[in-house]
């Protein structure tokens, strides 16, 4: 189901569905109860049918039996393999930006970074470095790859809240995001993906270290695995 083919209140509904999951209250596991999310979420079943075929469309919701639809949970393997592909695909956004990306464009990603250096590690950075890699992907000017991004991305959601919530982490983020714009701004573009990859290897370390940290919801998250 496309977004064109969901009504206006599907597509509040699957909005309102991502957003939890992006902010870590919705998790692995947890179970999608149509009655109850039409109750919290202040509609009928019916778009919350929609919402949820749509996240199972997306690959963030799957049919357990004699359980229904639940959030689902990614392995080790999983997760590594997302993070080597955010690798990837960031790293040749980067690349491309470092041809592609204006002035102007360059100035408004140091303007956000620098924004970004002031905030520390509360919500309202954790939206604005979404915003810095939304911008960062524009000024790669190519569709085909925003599309596989995003779609990397909403997967990336099941995983929960960003790695930004670690204090050091989110300092050593804006570090990181200097050296791709240095490298942007001289147009070395080798460098600006070497160092875009290096900044999601970063991520994936300090998300690696979360997951160890989490107690066991099941044998997907089990030490002998992570």
């Amino acid at each position: 189901m496309s977004e064109e083919d969901r009504t206006p209140q599907g597509n509040s509904a699957y909005n309102q569905l991502m957003d939890e999951l992006r902010a870590g209250r919705l998790n692995p596991g947890d179970r999608l109860r149509e009655t109850e999310l039409a109750e919290r979420l202040g509609v009928s079943r019916t778009p919350v049918r929609e919402a949820i075929r749509q996240l199972e469309a997306d690959g963030v919701v799957a049919h357990i039996p004699r359980q229904g639809a639940s959030i689902r949970t990614l392995d080790y393997a999983e997760v590594m393999e997302l993070y080597e592909m955010r690798a990837v695909l960031e790293g040749t956004a980067a690349r491309l930006a470092a041809r592609a990306a204006s002035d102007i464009e360059i100035e408004e990603l140091q303007d956000m970074n620098q924004s970004l250096a002031t905030l520390g590690n509360v919500p309202e950075a954790f939206t604005l470095n979404r915003q810095f890699h939304a911008a960062l992907l524009d000024a790669a000017k190519n569709r085909f790859l925003t599309r596989s991004i995003h779609t990397l991305q909403k997967t990336l959601m099941i995983l929960g809240p960003t790695t930004l919530t670690d204090p050091a982490r989110a300092e050593n983020a804006v570090e990181e995001h200097f050296g791709v714009l240095d490298a942007i701004k001289a147009r070395d573009a080798a460098l600006a993906e070497a160092a875009m990859r290096a900044h999601i290897e970063a991520a994936q370390r300090v998300r690696v270290r979360a997951l160890r940290a989490q107690p066991s919801r099941d044998e997907t998250y089990d030490g002998d695995l992570l």
